[in-house]
Order: C-alpha cells, then sequence, then structure tokens
C-alpha cells in the first residue's frame, strides 16, 4: 500500500521537524520495548495469531531490530497503522519505525522528511479478479469498478494505467485491506487492486483461493522497505544495517541452525565482522558486537523469513524473482560489512 504524499504532508512534515533530533536509541533502550507499525492485517506480513501474537515478513524485521537494540525480539509493542495513518504515526513519534509494506518514493523521503533505510520486498502493482469474471489481462477491464484503498498511491497509478490504454473506470474506495477483501467478495468492485504480495496474501485467506486470477500485468514499481523518522542518523544506522545483516546472512550461508557454530569464528573475516568475532561495527553504531548476531538468530536471515511467511511453500506462494539475492539474479544485494 502507499499512502499518499498529499494527505497530511504539512502535518507530517511539520511533526517530523519537532523530534527530528530526538535520540531514538536511548527513547527505545529506557523504554525498553520497540514500538513498531506495523499493517492492520496482512497474513504473510503482519498479522496476528491465534493467540494475538503477531507474525510475519514484516514483523521478522520489528523483531530483528528489537533484538538488535534491546536483546530480546519478543520486546516489540506492534501498533496498527493503515495508509493513512503511518506516517503520522512515526512522524509524532508514535512508533520508532515502520515496517508496513510502504513503497519508498521520492516525496515521502524528501518532502515528508522520512527515511527509508533500505529494501525489504521489491514489488509492484497488480490486479486480481474473480475467475468467472472470465478476465485474462488488466487490459480488458475497460467500464470496471475497482476496489482501491483511499490515500494510496495506487490511486494515482490506477489512473495512470487506465488513461493511458484510453479505458474507463469506477474507483469504489475502502480504508482497510479487511474492507477491501469484505467489499471484493462481496461483489461490490469487479476487481482489487494493491500490491501484487498483498494480492497474494489477501487471496491465500479467502474459502476458496483457486476461485480468483492475478492478473499477468504490474503497473508500478514498489520498492517496500522500513521507515525511521528523518534527522536521527544513528537510529537510521541501525535500522539500516540490521536489515543488512538478515540480507547478508543469507548470501554468506549464516543461517539459525549454524550460527551458534559459525560465531566460534571462520576463515571469512565478513562472517566474522557480521558476527561480532572481529572489528568493532557494534561499537559503531552504540551497540555491543552481538547486535547483528542476535538480529539473525530472532527469526532467520532473509530467506529464513521469506521462505516462513510468504515463500512457495506457504498458503500465500509468492517465488523469490526480484527478491532473489543478486548472486541468483535478483536485486538483494547488502552492501559490504567492512
Amino acid at each position: 500500500m502507499r499512502t499518499s504524499v498529499v494527505l497530511g504532508a504539512v502535518t507530517v512534515a511539520g511533526l517530523t521537524a519537532g523530534i527530528a533530533s530526538a535520540a531514538t536509541l536511548d527513547d527505545v533502550q529506557a523504554r525498553g520495548v520497540l514500538n513498531c507499525g506495523v499493517n492492520t492485517g496482512l497474513v504473510g506480513f503482519a498479522n496476528p495469531d491465534a493467540n494475538g501474537e503477531w507474525q510475519g515478513f514484516d514483523v521478522g524485521v520489528c523483531r530483528a531490530v528489537a533484538a538488535a537494540v534491546l536483546g530480546d525480539p519478543m520486546a516489540v509493542n506492534f501498533v496498527s497503522t493503515t495508509g493513512k495513518t503511518r506516517f503520522t504515526a512515526l512522524a509524532s513519534g508514535e512508533i520508532d519505525v515502520l515496517a508496513r509494506n510502504t513503497t519508498w518514493t521520492f516525496s515521502r523521503d524528501v518532502d515528508l522528511k522520512l527515511d527509508f533505510v533500505g529494501v525489504n520486498y521489491y514489488d509492484g502493482q497488480g490486479f486480481m479478479a474473480p475467475r468467472d469474471l472470465g478476465v485474462t489481462s488488466a487490459k480488458e477491464l475497460d467500464g470496471a469498478t475497482v476496489c482501491i484503498q483511499t490515500g494510496t498511491t495506487t490511486e494515482l497509478n490506477l489512473a495512470d494505467f487506465f488513461r493511458s490504454n484510453n479505458m474507463a473506470y469506477e474507483p469504489v474506495p475502502i480504508e482497510t485491506n479487511a474492507e477491501s477483501q469484505q467489499q471484493y467478495l462481496a461483489g461490490t468492485c469487479d476487481v482489487f487492486t494493491t500490491d501484487a504480495s498483498g494480492l497474494a496474501a489477501t487471496r491465500a485467506t479467502f474459502e476458496n483461493p483457486g476461485d480468483h486470477v492475478i492478473l499477468p500485468e504490474i503497473i508500478s514499481k514498489e520498492p517496500l522497505g522500513p521507515v525511521v523518522r528523518h534527522g536521527d542518523n544513528e537510529w537510521a544506522d541501525i535500522v539500516r544495517w540490521t536489515l543488512n545483516a538478515l540480507i547478508a546472512a543469507e548470501e554468506l550461508g549464516i543461517t539459525s541452525a549454524n550460527i551458534e557454530e559459525l560465531s566460534a569464528g571462520t576463515n571469512n573475516p565478513e562472517i566474522n565482522r557480521i558476527l561480532g568475532t572481529e572489528g568493532s561495527m557494534g561499537e559503531m553504531l552504540g551497540l555491543d558486537a552481538d547486535f547483528a548476531k542476535r538480529a539473525i538468530m530472532a527469526g532467520g536471515n532473509y530467506g529464513e523469513l521469506f521462505e516462513r511467511f510468504i515463500g512457495e511453500s506457504t498458503p500465500i506462494g509468492l517465488s523469490r524473482g526480484l527478491n532473489a539475492q543478486w548472486t541468483d539474479g535478483g536485486l538483494l544485494y547488502a552492501p559490504p560489512f567492512r
């Protein structure tokens, strides 16, 4: 989902300016808990289970940061945010980091004065339709009613796509993913549009997911990643390099199963630096030497998180695609730990 930059831009910018100099690390450590903004509920990415415990791919990022900073992956207060409220929640200080399938754009980075610390999922906007509608391409949707979340840049992407293809459509505005699911299944709209990963996650919750198809067109670039407030460089570095540790760990073969063995020391200097047996990288961040080791142990490396929550063996069934490591033809690439 992508919240409109216009919505609340002035308010968000003003709030951010007021707390930009805040030392978030000190606040989190004094509080003893990380306040992490997540989706209101998107299976596979961020959703409470039957016991009320949050699970998912984005949740894994939150827990990794908590493990790195507080030594406890469970020391997280998850704050549900909608497309409309997420940036204000971050700018006001209600949350310390936003990990909610949020697209990195110029306006959000610059105008809203937020810092995107990396990309944890490369995505794009798509369309889902009932199979019995008989549609095989988004270019066959002339005159369709389309469920779309309000306050998101999916609205602009949608308008651009239909305009460029000389088609008309009727938007059906909704606010949350749960509402969109209800409206779509009730037949209020012909199709539902959002990030392709969100479509797959939503379809996985349907009683008969095979009755719905995700159309082949991807009409936008949606690099999704964690967000922090602009102006607190130390905190941004911590979240950035926690994410990078998860990505690099997969590339280097550091897993939840072998991390203790590798922590005894290896012949690979970069593995040693990540796991804190060489160098002083934790100290550079204001943390201890084991920060990255704890982050990886929280839920495994990037690939382990992907496969557990959204991979091909899950009901969501996403392939790695662009989210494969660069060594496997994907875009996933962590800067060197050196």
